[in-house]
Parts: structure tokens; C-alpha cells; sequence
């Protein structure tokens, strides 16, 4: 079997190669690719991988590359590179298929993390994902009341829209929040998400 490739798309250069440089670092082979067109035209030819995008690109965006793919029935996991104040589109993006999005700026370790977790997934379809249940066990702890806040928050949600459809004050919900980011152990509202999609919530 072919050796797994990472399948970089950012349309800025800088990145591309500081993240190229990074890959080839740890090992881990890597093609860059400048645009999302430029990525699809050669998508149906690949083998084992995955692929990694920012979210804000010229003419195809890393959501749309999404879209596009899954139309394709395209089976490689996909990483999506986000800044921040695009967590709703991040959100979307992962109920459209994607296995992770990371927060700009983001420790190199946090990203090589995701991929590895990423490629062991594109060889091993059916392995079990430890990380996941994990996660679903986290969030098996949380009270129904921090739950319903964390489905506003999941959602993209501000504090006082939560309030107001839960009948309760902003403060509250606030205090919820900070319960579930204790209790999930997430270290941001980016990380926050990302373990109750990854959970299945």
C-alpha cells in the first residue's frame, strides 16, 4: 500500500511552507496545493492521506471543498485550519463530515496530533476511536440544565440568546459554561466544540 500523504490547501504561500516544512520534519509527507480547484482537480487520483485546509480561500472555500468532496463520495478524513471568529463555519463544516477543526494560532503539536489521529483513521475505516469515546464520556457527566447551554454554544449561540430561550439570566448561563469548560476540560470555546462534535453531540 502506498504511503499516506498529507494534502495541504492554502492559498497563502508563507503558510504553505512553513506547514510543508513542518510535515516533512516529523516525517509525515505532505503536497501543497494553492487552491481548493487546484486540489480537486487531481482529488479523484489519490490514495491513502488526508487533507488539511484553511477555511477562507479565494473562489472555493474550505467548507465548499467539503461540500464538493462529499458529493464526490470522496473518503479521505479532512482537517480544517480556522481563524478565530470563523468557529461557526468550523462548526458547519464538521456536520458536513470533517474529523477536526484547529484554532489560529495553534501549537505545531496540536496540528500533527490531528493528522496522525487523521491518517490512522483513512488506513484503519473501521478502528474504534478511543478519543471519541473519551469524549462521550466527558460529556456523559454534564447535568441536563449544562447540556441545553452547551447545545446554545454548539450551535454559535451568544450567552444572552441562550439566556432567553432557557428562561434563565445571562449570568447563569455563564456559570454553566464555565461548569461544562471544567468538567470537559476544554481549554476555549474552539476546543469546547470540537469535543462535543467529535462526540457525536
Amino acid at each position: 500500500m502506498s504511503e499516506p500523504i498529507v494534502h495541504l490547501i492554502d492559498d497563502d504561500e508563507a503558510v504553505r511552507v512553513s506547514l510543508g516544512f513542518l510535515l516533512e520534519m516529523n516525517d509525515l509527507p505532505a503536497k501543497t496545493y494553492a487552491s481548493a480547484m487546484e486540489f480537486l482537480e487531481v482529488a479523484d487520483t489519490l490514495g491513502a492521506g488526508c487533507v488539511v485546509t484553511d477555511v477562507r480561500m479565494p473562489e472555493i472555500s474550505g467548507l465548499e471543498l467539503v461540500r464538493r468532496l462529499k458529493e464526490r463520495g470522496f473518503m479521505l478524513p479532512v482537517i480544517i485550519i480556522t481563524g478565530h471568529g470563523d468557529v461557526p463555519l468550523a462548526v458547519e463544516a464538521m456536520r458536513a463530515g470533517v474529523i477536526d477543526f484547529i484554532e489560529k494560532p495553534f501549537e505545531d503539536e496540536i496540528l500533527l496530533a490531528s493528522i496522525r489521529r487523521a491518517l490512522e483513521t483513512s488506513t484503519e475505516p473501521t478502528v474504534h476511536d478511543p478519543e471519541r469515546q473519551r469524549f462521550e464520556d466527558l460529556l456523559a457527566g454534564l447535568s441536563g440544565r449544562e447540556r441545553e447551554v452547551l447545545q446554545g454554544v454548539v450551535a454559535g449561540k451568544m450567552n444572552k440568546v441562550i439566556a432567553y430561550e432557557l428562561g434563565i439570566s445571562a449570568r447563569t448561563v455563564e456559570v454553566y459554561r464555565a461548569n461544562v469548560m471544567s468538567k470537559t476540560k476544554a481549554s476555549g470555546l474552539s476546543e469546547l466544540v470540537r469535543i462535543a462534535l467529535r462526540a457525536g453531540f
